[in-house]
């Protein structure tokens, strides 16, 4: 399943941009017809700006992809420590040279897996996960691994496909997505997202449109035993 990740992206590493971007006439058809004419652009603002730009914390970017949504805004983070992580060799490369081409020297970049992350307890201020969770392939894994290293008081603020909303979108993601290795089963609903943040997080918003949920968790700062999630 890995390796067929890692195919998958950089099979589309030359048009991933512009589709999810809206960036050509196909993208944005794409979009009205079988997400529900849901603005990838604006829910990235959105996520965004739940970061303030004059942090100082360390912040995880997980997984970054190429950064097309995230670039103009690290420029503006300029006394925040972040690393940018991610699976995929040719999307890591594409995010650094946009990181390069911005000039942004406050950014450590490395290929590997959300399901083990290299950092230990406690460590970020910030994750953020967009576009990511509707593809890891360990779903428990993957939260897992964020709580840990995120520090108590730290938040985690993500976006991605949900299952359950709009059929159009649940037929794509299971025919299309999971076979060419985008996104893989299974796919959380809202009860199920919400059954893995609400032990361990104070859900400070969360937001449905079409078959896209974005959402900004704070990790409670009193000691919770560390069920699966």
């Amino acid at each position: 399943m890995t390796d067929k990740i890692k195919r998958s992206y950089k099979f589309s590493k030359r048009f991933y941009d512009d589709a999810i971007t809206q960036g050509k006439w196909w993208s944005r058809l794409y979009f009205k017809l079988l997400w529900g004419g849901v603005d990838d652009n604006e829910i990235a603002r959105r996520v965004l700006s739940w970061i303030p730009d004059d942090t100082k914390g360390k912040l995880l970017d997980v997984p970054v992809g190429t950064a097309v949504f995230t670039t103009e805004k690290y420029t503006r983070m300029k006394q925040a420590d972040i690393t940018c992580l991610d699976y995929s060799r040719d999307m890591l490369e594409q995010a650094e040279g946009r990181f390069g081409e911005a000039g942004i020297g406050n950014i450590k970049t490395m290929q590997g897996d959300v399901g083990a992350l290299p950092f230990g307890d406690g460590t970020f201020d910030f994750v953020l996960c967009m576009n990511g969770l509707h593809v890891f392939p360990d779903k428990a894994k993957a939260y897992a691994e964020i709580l840990r290293t995120l520090k108590p008081g730290g938040e985690l603020l993500a976006c991605f496909y949900i299952a359950g909303e709009r059929k159009t979108a649940d037929w794509l993601a299971k025919t299309v997505m999971t076979r060419m290795g985008w996104f893989t089963p299974p796919f959380d609903t809202v009860a199920d997202v919400r059954r893995r943040l609400e032990p361990h997080y104070d859900i400070l918003d969360f937001h449905v449109e079409g078959a896209m949920l974005y959402f900004r968790a704070r990790k409670k700062r009193t000691e919770v035993s560390q069920e699966e999630v």
